[in-house]
């Protein structure tokens, strides 16, 4: 086994067999902090993001922050229900992609794609960005280097996802339910002392926010709106669920409903007990640490959640350091969801040719590896660019996710409606009725939320995703054509016949006379060409001289012809030769043999080829004209080989 294999299998573990792709299915006690952590860990951020955003017109606007906590759980809970439907009705696995396609039109699905594969992009980016502010808030030397560590947790997250669905659900299933229980006993912790009369207080508490102009009218509507837009990241991930069906055990559908349901109470339980306390215990946060007076010099603000946790846990140290590990831990995680969904989604996308089909490639280890990677690779640039900021990022998010749901919706009321004009069992009547109404409401409801979204946050960022939604649809449509017209160009008609052509004229490319060339010669000579010529490009007389000599000499049975190059080229002589024999003969076929070295080293193929694989790349633009390499294996090509029959062995 080679170096580089090695290390592969001890990163990424032990290639899997296609047939065991069923062991790699997901119960719901894992498929939940698989799929619904994104959904979860933003609890650990919405309530901040909805007192950021009230905080522009002062501490008094705190007091809707209940009422604007009140209107997201009643999104969330209709969004839940809608996509209960959805999984019932579409249980392959494209969730919103496959609905609004089917209903809608293949390209509204293309669209509604292009808002999630960027959405999963976002969520890497925002959660694992989060990760660190919220470690940051504790750890000084994290939030020196964040971006560092932000990246570092990207990869590592990739890495872990490369090793397959089901042992990375695992892995990620512990962080998960810690988070949820760290959450719950800090909300218990503060009902059992507010019973007793203990007064909680964070440590902002006496400060002031800075307020420059009073806000009222429609400024103070636009700004609890923006406020309430902000607060709805806490949907973020539903979809997830959705878009994972086919990851699940059987029954998958009944299965990924009961894990959304459970996501919809434990999820909206944290987020209504985080936003209650921050309220309780007097948190003051500000998007500037200027605007927050009181604040000591040279330290930067905290999170809300961290806060919180020292007001409830009287600053125990041991115990705001476990709650800020385990959010920190539950953001990184998150990032987890989008490497299940944004794989998933791009293969249907390369399936249905929307994609490269790269895409649609499981790796070792049956998971879409190629997806990972490139979804690591784009959320870090969005984190390097963003320099990590929670409050930058943030603003391009949500908007795919509510694009999508509002399409969604509306696909789902076409298929009701579809449903309904067929059937005739009145039980089915009812009940395709009632799940119509469901869909209607989450319809309005969305899309509502979806006009708020892009008027609030359009100038703080959220047109980035706007101009970028666009070029990724129309790109995917492109790549779509091209699919296409390979596809027909390449399709044969019944009355095709395999035509033969006129005569074979075959070149043998040749450098010097070793044993490659007298291969190649010998391989040549045995296809029966009509015509066969050895070919040379003259860079040096005298060496040209010296080949021809040998040539004659050895008595080679094919004739030597001699190319001029006064500029000393290889591939140009050699195109235009061809070119000439195409133009005076164009009903035949020229057949092109290169000899080739076989190596065992990257490095030397560094070393070999170049000339041949510039020539090749050359000729296959050419029509009529066929490249064929003549191996000549080197010992390291040989050692190589035994090398791979080893691994293919010790991965079966």
């Amino acid at each position: 086994m080679s170096l580089s294999d090695g290390v592969k299998r001890l990163v990424l573990g032990r290639a899997l067999r296609s047939d065991r792709l069923a062991e790699t299915l997901l119960p719901k006690r894992i498929a939940l902090p698989v799929f619904a952590s994104d959904a979860l860990s933003s609890n650990a951020y919405a309530t901040q993001e909805i007192l950021l955003v009230l905080s522009l017109g002062g501490a008094s606007l705190f007091a809707f922050g209940p009422w604007i906590a009140a209107a997201v759980v009643l999104v969330y809970f209709t969004v839940i229900a809608s996509y209960r439907q959805n999984v019932r009705a579409y249980p392959n696995g494209g969730g919103d992609y496959d609905v609004v396609s089917a209903n809608l039109g293949p390209r509204w699905g293309v669209f509604v794609a292009s808002a999630l594969l960027i959405d999963y992009v976002l969520t890497v980016a925002v959660s694992i960005s989060a990760a660190v502010a919220n470690l940051g808030s504790t750890i000084h030397f994290v939030e020196l280097h964040n971006v560092w560590f932000a990246v570092a947790i990207t990869v590592i997250i990739m890495l872990l996802n490369l090793r397959g669905v089901k042992e990375s659900g695992a892995l990620f299933a512990i962080p998960t339910y810690i988070f949820i229980g760290s959450i719950f006993i800090m909300i218990g912790t503060a009902v059992f002392r507010g019973v007793r009369g203990d007064t909680m207080m964070a440590e902002s508490a006496t400060w002031e926010v800075a307020q420059q102009n009073a806000i009222t009218g429609l400024a103070l509507v636009f700004l609890v709106a923006r406020s309430f837009s902000s607060g709805t990241t806490a949907l973020t991930g539903i979809e997830a669920v959705a878009n994972g069906v086919p990851s699940f055990r059987e029954p998958k559908s009944k299965n990924a409903a009961t894990t959304l349901l459970l996501l919809g109470v434990i999820s909206m339980a944290m987020f209504s007990g985080i936003t209650w306390l921050a309220i309780k215990t007097g948190v003051k946060v500000t998007p500037n640490d200027a605007n927050l007076i009181g604040l000591p010099d040279g330290q930067a603000q905290k999170t809300v959640i961290v806060q919180v946790a020292g007001a409830v846990f009287e600053n125990a140290t041991w115990a705001v350091l476990g709650i800020s590990l385990a959010t920190a831990l539950i953001l990184a995680l998150a990032a987890n969801t989008a490497f299940n969904g944004f794989p998933v989604m791009g293969s249907i996308l390369a399936r249905d040719g929307y994609l490269p089909r790269q895409l649609h490639t499981r790796g070792d280890r049956l998971a879409y590896s190629n997806g990972i990677v490139v979804l690591a690779a784009l959320a870090i640039i969005l984190i390097v660019f963003f320099q990590a900021d929670v409050t930058k990022l943030i603003q391009l998010y949500i908007i795919g996710v509510f694009i999508a749901f509002t399409l969604s919706q509306f696909g789902m009321i076409r298929h009701w409606s579809r449903r309904l004009k067929s059937e005739t069992n009145e039980q089915e009547r009812v009940r395709s009725i009632r799940s119509r109404v469901v869909n209607t409401f989450g319809f309005g409801m969305t899309g509502t939320v979806l006009v708020i979204v892009i008027l609030t946050k359009f100038s703080n960022g959220a047109w980035i995703v706007l101009v970028a939604l666009p070029i990724i649809f129309f790109g995917m449509l492109g790549i779509n054509r091209h699919y296409e017209t390979v596809r027909r160009e390449l399709s044969t008609l019944e009355t095709d016949q395999v035509t033969l052509p006129a005569r074979v004229h075959a070149l043998v490319l040749v450098s010097k006379i070793h044993k490659p060339t007298l291969r190649a010669i010998a391989y040549a000579r045995a296809s029966r060409p009509n015509v066969i010529e050895a070919l040379t490009v003259n860079v040096d007389d005298a060496e040209s001289a010296l080949l021809e000599e040998e040539w004659t000499r050895r008595g080679i049975p094919v004739t030597l012809k001699i190319l001029d190059s006064p500029y000393r080229e290889i591939t140009r002589p050699i195109i235009q030769y061809v070119k000439e024999l195409r133009s005076e003969s164009p009903n035949d076929l020229i057949a092109v043999f290169i000899p080739q070295y076989v190596v065992g080293h990257w490095w030397e193929q560094i070393l070999h080829n170049q000339s041949a694989l510039r020539l090749k790349s050359r000729l296959l633009f050419s029509n009529s004209v066929m490249v064929i390499s003549v191996p000549w294996q080197l010992e390291s090509s040989e050692k190589s080989l035994d090398n791979d029959f080893e691994n293919e062995s010790s991965g079966e």
